[in-house]
């Protein structure tokens, strides 16, 4: 078997600029439509005044650090709490971060930080990650 090759602070991310088209297969993939995230102007008339992304989205990004980056092919998600801190425009450039806070080497259970931020350094999610880690051989 394998050790895994992370250490509490280990840090990992990846980042995506949202467009119009990952909304519309965001919206394909779920079924959620709502118009806040589908039509200009219906959104308009929100306080966000203007479309918004998916949450999803943002949280599929971390997902994917996680079972590509780290811990990578083996992590198992276990748990995720989210909180959503601000709104993803179209054409935000989103980068996701995962940052090792506990390793329980006896159960293979990992803890880590996740977040994600705009292109100007401002926090969209904030949250915590639990995976199971296999090791693979």
């Amino acid at each position: 078997m394998t050790t895994p090759t992370f250490s509490i602070g280990s840090k990992a991310q990846l980042s995506k600029t949202v467009s119009e088209r990952d909304i519309d297969l965001v919206a394909e993939v779920t079924g959620d439509t709502n118009p806040v995230h589908m039509d200009e102007a219906f959104a308009q008339k929100t306080r966000f005044q203007g479309r918004i992304a998916h949450g999803i989205l943002s949280v599929g990004l971390i997902s994917a650090v996680l079972g590509t980056k780290l811990p990578g092919p083996g992590g198992i998600y276990l748990n995720q709490s989210v909180r959503f801190t601000r709104p993803v425009r179209i054409g935000d450039t989103i980068t996701a971060e995962v940052e090792v806070r506990d390793w329980d080497p006896e159960k293979s259970i990992l803890t880590l930080f996740t977040r994600c931020f705009n292109q100007d350094g401002k926090d969209v999610v904030k949250g915590e990650a639990t995976l199971l880690v296999e090791t693979v051989e």
